[in-house]
């Protein structure tokens, strides 16, 4: 079979499901309601996720049936995922019992799937064993990438149009290191969500709610480690460039609401989409698009260093300094903290001091210049007279 089927067919399926999961959601009440955070009107139903949800369970239990044995834990870590997400959804679990969800998903994943980290090369070489601590780092990045994606959710078709992103790069990654055993799962998972993002993006009229969120997260993070655990390059380090969009906001938001005296739980406007949409005055689409567009760069110096890793570390360097401006200037953190742009600002204070000071001089020479010219017609004056 095509690829590309692997792709259009969920999309079609997935934008087909979205109809009566709408209805549904109206029915019993399953929708968004406006609060002081929200940045939607009216009700929106918050169950996109059960389409995202059915699509790629469907598609990949008919498509890759053949193959089942290579996915059987991933499916079984996505379906208790969506179970706890949409419990949520429908009754506003207490986060401990989220917690638990994302466990069983990622016990799933590490024991029935094997998906673990037991060994991580860096860069230069360095080659990590983590032996028994293997299991504890792939626990902690399969949960925490859930939870990262889930909190990038608060714009229109952000989280899908990330996730999207992500999982074709992954294709494109996987292509060439030759690790191609995950790309047909890739693909049915990013077309699935490319249906749910046709009723999505703004102004939406579905949300994918933690039940879509939720899924996305620890696919990704669970396919990223597997797809890549066999190869020589960076383990950990490409996909963390894949997901280094919610993986800093999240590690933000964290110190910003430490900084604050506030529980690293509570919620509020200071991520990056907040940020991009009303401190930068770009609005939604313009916040999406450009998150889009970063982290597509950051795929891209993903791949490059596959091809080049000098080239993809200076590239990354370069967009790390950029980034961390952007933080600087937003005060994400805090208004307080601006080692680069109060460095720049004492190259621009000491420019401008020698400035004003050559233009003094300039003009002091003017003076005198004109002093001695009105000496010298003097003095050509007097001479004339005698």
């Amino acid at each position: 079979m095509s690829k590309i089927l692997y792709f259009i067919f969920p999309t079609v399926v997935s934008a087909i499901l979205i109809i009566p999961v709408r209805m549904l959601a109206f029915k019993f009440g399953l929708y968004a309601r406006e609060n002081n955070r929200t940045v939607h009107h009216g009700n929106i139903p918050r169950i996109g996720g059960v389409a995202i949800f059915l699509a790629f369970m469907g598609c990949s239990l008919f498509l890759l049936k053949d193959d089942l044995a290579n996915f059987k834990g991933l499916l079984i870590g996505a379906a208790i995922i969506f179970v706890f997400g949409f419990l949520d959804d429908a009754f506003d679990l207490k986060p401990i019992l989220k917690v638990v969800g994302q466990f069983l998903a990622a016990t799933a994943v590490i024991f029935i799937g094997k998906v673990a980290l037991t060994t991580i090369n860096l860069p230069f070489g360095i080659v990590l064993d983590f032996d028994i601590l293997s299991y504890i780092v792939t626990y902690l990045w399969i949960i925490g990438i859930t939870n990262a994606v889930n909190l990038i959710d608060g714009l229109d078709g952000l989280a899908g149009g990330f996730s999207i992103i992500v999982l074709l790069t992954i294709c494109l990654l996987g292509n060439q290191v030759d690790q191609t055993t995950m790309i047909p799962l890739c693909l049915i998972l990013a077309g699935s969500t490319m249906g749910f993002l046709f009723y999505n993006f703004h102004p939406a009229k579905i949300f994918m709610g933690d039940c879509g969120s939720q899924l996305l997260g620890c696919m990704i993070a669970s396919i990223s480690l597997s797809g890549f655990k066999g190869t020589t390059f960076i383990t950990l380090f490409i996909p963390i460039l894949l997901l280094f969009i919610p993986i800093s906001d999240t590690f933000l938001a964290i110190i910003r609401r430490k900084l604050k005296g506030q529980k690293i739980s509570s919620p509020d406007k200071g991520h990056l989409h907040h940020m991009l949409m009303n401190n930068m005055r770009l609005g939604q689409v313009g916040a999406v698009l450009v998150i889009y567009f970063v982290t597509a760069l950051f795929g891209f110096t993903a791949y490059l260093y596959v091809i080049n890793q000098s080239v993809a570390l200076c590239v990354l360097v370069i967009i790390m300094v950029l980034f961390d401006m952007f933080i600087e200037y937003t005060g994400m953190i805090s208004p307080k903290y601006r080692p680069i742009l109060n460095l720049l600002d004492k190259f621009r204070a000491q420019f401008n001091s020698e400035t004003v000071y050559s233009e003094e001089e300039e003009q002091a020479e003017e003076e005198l210049a004109e002093v001695h010219q009105e000496e010298a017609k003097a003095e050509n004056a007097k001479t004339e007279t005698e």
